[in-house]
């Protein structure tokens, strides 16, 4: 459903809803913008007092899809979009704000929601000025995707399609939040008089409320605000005009610059060139060192070869003792540590009422330094020896000796490659048969989903071939444990 620039009502429960886990709005093409033929947001930037390099435009690359692309060669240095402070959408901003009683109400809403959903408190205020026929942002809002193609808004078999536990539960949470949230939010403005309503009167389902979350975890950037008492700044999330449009790269051609703080009647954001950007070529930001997670979760895409994925798991003694039987371990010490070995775990936050109990395989460590440290730990029952090494040694994977010796050090690494081998185990699909799934016509939602799991597999069978390579490497002669 295209929405017209007159009326701008949100997005119908019909056309846009979140209901159980297996009956979600099928995805549709996130290229589409809120109205057929929305406003031209550079010449907007532009006339309202920041700028926009002249070789640049808003194009649908073939590789990175909709986004700012250069229509010629643009030399590094060059500023590329600057925005000044009115701009950027954010919660306190006082353009565009309705009387002090809508704000209020805003307010009352925002602080029903959870610190770790703050996307949504922001996604209120984006919904007001959606709600706002004459909001000052609307040729930004008309710009913005009518569908986002991350999983809240995927089918039940497409989330089935994942396969991955850990993800799973963040989605089915989000969703629960937003069912609960569209009841809470009618609770508040039942008894609202219209000149303080927020949404000018208009119904707010858990569809539009999910669209707002989801508009805001995938396109908002967090700056620096006001300074703290320990040197480090507050972090103010807000939307950017056409900066939002830039295209993720972990090895990006561009950069934010952020003047003042976000407090600052006379900040501004820039983009600048980090290096030449060629000819047809989309301008990237790096926005962030996240997981495929993240990356799903927030976005709604998928990065191949993520050198920062990692494969969650539960540190478990009846996982790990399954492990040390199929790598051929002996006699490691899981279930039943000894008294010296416990306190190492404590100290490691892997023992106790309030211990942490994820690790993680995959990313720039390899193996979770706990979980290493762990494994290295209960393999030996030399305690004078394991309590001369500090906590961080035996937390690191490095190029070194083992800091406990080869034989300890090949013991555990097996461990580990056997936990991977149990992980791919637990995945219903096959590499194999994920690559001829994408191979056929099948939706974005699809196609998403199983790109997701492929990655968490070649990352444990990437994980797998470099543990296996440290084994090899250890003195064979010591090499069995």
């Amino acid at each position: 459903m295209l929405i017209s620039s007159t009326s701008k009502p949100f997005l119908s429960a019909a056309s846009l809803r979140l209901l159980s886990r297996t009956h979600r709005r099928s995805l549709t093409c996130s290229a589409h913008r809120l109205v057929a033929h929305p406003p031209d947001l550079v010449r907007w930037v532009r006339r309202e007092g920041g700028s926009v390099h002249p070789n640049l435009t808003i194009g649908d690359h073939s590789d990175f899809g909709l986004g700012v692309v250069s229509t010629d060669g643009i030399p590094a240095g060059s500023e590329l979009i600057n925005l000044p402070s009115h701009l950027p959408l954010r919660w306190n901003h006082p353009v565009g704000r309705t009387s002090d009683g809508a704000y209020a109400v805003l307010t009352k809403l925002a602080e029903q929601v959870p610190e770790e959903l703050w996307s949504m408190r922001l996604g209120l205020r984006l919904l007001q000025e959606r709600a706002n026929v004459d909001s000052f942002w609307w040729p930004y809002m008309s710009n913005l995707p009518e569908t986002f193609s991350v999983p809240i808004f995927f089918s039940g078999e497409d989330i089935k399609n994942l396969q991955y536990i850990p993800l799973l539960h963040q989605i089915n949470k989000r969703c629960r939040f937003l069912i609960e949230f569209e009841k809470q939010v009618k609770a508040v403005l039942k008894d609202v008089s219209p000149k303080d309503h927020p949404f000018g009167g208009q119904d707010v389902k858990s569809g539009s409320l999910g669209w707002a979350m989801s508009a805001v975890s995938s396109r908002a950037f967090r700056l620096h605000g006001k300074a703290l008492p320990d040197g480090r700044h507050d972090e103010v999330p807000m939307l950017l005009p056409l900066i939002d449009m830039c295209n993720h790269s972990f090895t990006p051609n561009a950069s934010i610059v952020q003047e003042r703080d976000a407090t600052s009647p006379n900040m501004s954001v820039k983009v600048v060139a980090k290096k030449e950007i060629e000819q047809n070529t989309p301008v990237t930001l790096n926005y962030g060192c996240l997981s495929n997670d993240f990356f799903m979760l927030d976005y709604g895409f998928v990065v191949p070869s993520n050198p920062y994925d990692q494969v969650e798991l539960r540190y478990d003694d009846s996982l790990l003792d399954a492990a040390s039987m199929a790598a051929g371990v002996s006699s490691p010490s899981f279930s039943s540590p000894a008294i010296w070995q416990q306190e190492i775990l404590s100290k490691l936050n892997l023992l106790g009422d309030n211990a942490l109990l994820k690790v993680t395989l995959g990313g720039p460590e390899l193996v979770d330094g706990r979980l290493l440290a762990a494994l290295r730990v209960l393999i030996s029952s030399d305690m004078e020896s394991v309590q001369k090494q500090s906590l961080d040694t035996l937390m690191v994977l490095g190029d070194e000796e083992p800091p406990l010796g080869a034989t300890v050090e090949a013991a555990a690494l097996r461990t580990v490659l056997a936990l991977c081998v149990i992980s791919l185990e637990h995945f219903p699909t096959k590499i194999m048969q994920d690559e001829l799934v994408l191979k056929t016509d099948v939706s974005l939602a699809t196609q998403l989903a199983v790109q997701f799991r492929m990655q968490k597999k070649l990352l444990l069978v990437d994980v797998t071939r470099k543990l296996s390579q440290r084994v090899k490497m250890l003195p064979k002669e010591k090499s069995t444990a």
